[in-house]
């Protein structure tokens, strides 16, 4: 394929994750990237900072959409509820992506700088929940503790759909992983 074909970072993407995939993360060069999708390193570098920026792009429209969800929420929900709302629009998200969280989670499991890398975004997701809950006029401590909370849900329920058996609901997972939040909570 040309260097002139549409959707370079489309291609760049798919190339790195068959490298990744194939060599594993640390054996993967932006080159080799870049030559796989029959590119430039100059290419690579006009829409990745670097190799890890492949594994976690999208953070800014999962961020968007939980934030969009809890705002969209009835105003009668529970901070919780709220939160469960922008999870279940994450989830829209990952819902359309095929083989790609899996695989993505699996490179990431493998890599401590990249498991760190994953705990930070899941803060920073922590932080855009919490200011759309205190948008909604939840104060704090309340507005970190809910969002906190979900993205642990969110966590142990995304785990479980990129290592479990294919055809599993990530919607249904969310909506366990708070419900047996929620069934803890109570019985402390």
């Amino acid at each position: 394929m040309g260097r002139w074909a549409p959707d370079a970072k489309g291609r760049l993407a798919v190339a790195a994750m068959e490298l990744f995939d194939e060599r594993g993360f640390e054996a993967t060069t932006v080159a080799d990237i870049a030559e796989r999708a029959g590119l430039t390193k100059r290419t690579f570098f006009r829409y990745f900072g670097d190799k890890r920026e492949v594994l976690f792009s999208g953070t800014e429209v999962l961020r968007e959409k939980i934030v969009a969800g809890i705002a969209a929420a009835p105003a009668d929900y529970s901070p919780l509820d709220a939160v469960a709302v922008g999870l279940d629009a994450m989830a829209d998200v990952f819902a359309e992506m095929d083989e790609r969280p899996r695989k993505r989670q699996a490179i990431i499991a493998a890599n401590p700088d990249l498991r760190e890398r994953e705990l930070i975004k899941l803060n920073g997701y922590a932080g855009a929940a919490a200011a759309a809950l205190r948008e909604r006029g939840v104060a704090e401590p309340g507005a970190t503790l809910a969002a906190e909370a979900g993205m642990a849900v969110l966590r142990v329920a995304f785990e479980e759909w990129t290592s479990g058996p294919e055809g599993q609901d990530l919607h249904a997972l969310l909506e366990h992983g708070l419900t047996e939040l929620k069934s803890v909570a109570q019985s402390s």
